[in-house]
């Protein structure tokens, strides 16, 4: 196994907190709003005359304007038009430092030549897709299980979203029970029994709109790096069906937006063979970010199952599977062949391991694990989380930076750090108004942000990649600086 993790030392999951906490309790500091004006008046109104022409347009025939939940930006989307290594440009040509790196995947930079190169060859001999097998899909499996001790078997899907929903399948048929727990505020993809719990611990179904209550009478929620609730969780559970899977993301929910503690994994792991549920690790952003073994190699834990997502597929589509124990995965064999004493879980994917997803896949993973890409990503995350922090310190503001690797935090108004706690519903309302009104303001922060050429995930996560360099990261510091210095208390 690849012992080069990204992380270079675990931070102080109680720590953090503690700073998350205080931050939700202070006012809000947010950009000052003649700083806003002016940057909606002299660079929105002034140097993206083109995304704004474009995005009205656009809006006449894609609701909201914008396809992805990513691309939304205040005060209006901008058009993208180029990528390359950790720069982005816009369609008026403005350039940008590239921290949102397509929602995570891209640990080598953006559309890197070596990858590029060998898609390209593949598009000339082959074709994206034809339906039947290439050699690449058992090249791609391979390869990820070569690397992760965990995963015997590999089956890849069209998205995260697919392989969270094939897991659920197979976690009922493998233990006949019917529950499934998540951690509180985890994201693991827009299906509609999962959709439970979502950003916010404790929100349950409150989230998923359009998705009829009764979907979630086997799902239940239990609170980020509490492992007696999740005990409690377990135990009602065995009067009520039994549990078929617990799913986590194992830095925590949102990407580790909710810290957890170290050893925390290892205690999930522990209930889930205590109470005979299988242990799901989402990894669609640690896979092969936090190290080539992923964030279960990092923690010593060995989940029943693990999805991936996007970097499977190299950035490019079809970026999703599932990965597992082979007498789990025995569930998901493919073709009309196969055990016939073994019930396979309904599922499809009729563009899932297309021949263009596979081959990007498996050469993104040669490049990653041949430069040590997790790790010399995570040092530059390190970097530019310590940089933050002075600058926190600098002007003495109440935001928590901290990072696992090249997953990065920058925390101005602690949107998802609040909970809800249904014993006291009059609660409720407040919680519901704090979070919207501090949402507004983060979208703020994130359009100063790219005003000043840095293109972040909601103005609060950073995803470093190993394009950059110490002097990039230093002058992506100076144009955070840029931004701290018009902050304020909001009036």
């Amino acid at each position: 196994m690849d012992t080069r993790f990204a992380i270079s030392q675990y931070h102080d999951a109680a720590e953090v907190t503690r700073k998350l906490d205080n931050l939700i309790k202070q006012p809000i500091y947010t950009i000052r709003p003649d700083a806003l004006q002016e940057y909606e008046t002299e660079y929105y109104g002034k140097k993206c005359k083109k995304s704004k022409e474009m995005i009205d347009e656009a809006k006449k025939a894609i609701p909201g304007g914008v396809q992805h939940n990513l691309a939304f930006n205040y005060p209006f989307p901008l058009v993208f038009t180029k990528a390359s290594g950790m720069k982005l440009y816009d369609i008026d040509g403005n350039e940008y430092f590239d921290f949102l790196q397509a929602g995570g995947p891209t640990v080598l930079g953006s559309n890197p030549p070596a990858v590029r190169e060998k898609v390209i060859e593949l598009l000339n001999d082959c074709g994206p897709s034809t339906g039947l097998f290439h050699e690449y899909e058992y090249k791609l499996a391979k390869k990820i299980i070569d690397n992760v001790p965990s995963v015997d078997m590999f089956r890849m899907l069209g998205s995260g979203t697919e392989a969270c929903m094939a897991a659920i399948r197979v976690a009922r048929l493998a233990t006949k029970n019917k529950n499934i727990l998540k951690m509180g505020g985890a994201y693991h993809g827009w299906s509609d029994q999962l959709g439970y719990g979502i950003r916010i611990p404790g929100s349950k179904f409150t989230q998923a709109h359009g998705v009829p209550l009764y979907i979630f009478k086997h799902t239940q929620e239990f609170f980020p790096n509490d492992l007696d609730d999740l005990e409690r969780k377990l135990r009602m559970n065995q009067l009520r069906g039994g549990t078929a899977a617990v799913f986590i993301e194992p830095v925590g929910p949102e990407s580790g937006t909710r810290p957890l503690d170290k050893d925390f994994n290892k205690g999930v792991e522990r209930l889930c063979r205590k109470y005979g549920a299988l242990l799901i690790f989402d990894e669609v952003v640690t896979g092969f970010r936090i190290g080539m073994a992923g964030a279960q190699g990092y923690f010593g834990v060995s989940p029943d199952l693990t999805i991936f997502g996007k970097v499977v597929a190299g950035g490019y589509p079809g970026a999703g599977g599932i990965g597992g124990k082979r007498e789990y995965m025995k569930y998901l064999g493919a073709g009309l062949d196969g055990d016939t004493k073994v019930h396979k879980a309904f599922m499809g994917g009729t563009l899932a391991a297309t021949p263009i997803s596979c081959v990007a896949g498996y050469y993104t993973m040669e490049e990653i694990e041949k430069n040590n890409a997790c790790q010399v990503a995570g040092q530059m995350g390190d970097r530019l989380t310590a940089g933050l922090q002075k600058l926190i310190d600098k002007y003495s503001l109440p935001f928590v930076a901290f990072n696992q690797g090249s997953i990065c935090h920058l925390e101005t108004v602690g949107t998802m750090h609040f909970s809800i706690n249904w014993s006291k519903p009059w609660q409720i309302p407040g919680v519901l108004n704090a979070t919207s009104e501090r949402k507004k303001e983060m979208e703020h922060m994130g359009a100063a942000y790219m005003a000043e050429g840095l293109v972040t995930l909601a103005g609060s996560r950073l995803y470093t990649s190993a394009a950059y360099t110490p002097e990039l990261i230093d002058e992506a510091l100076n144009r955070f600086d840029r931004v701290f210095e018009k902050v304020a208390i909001k009036a």
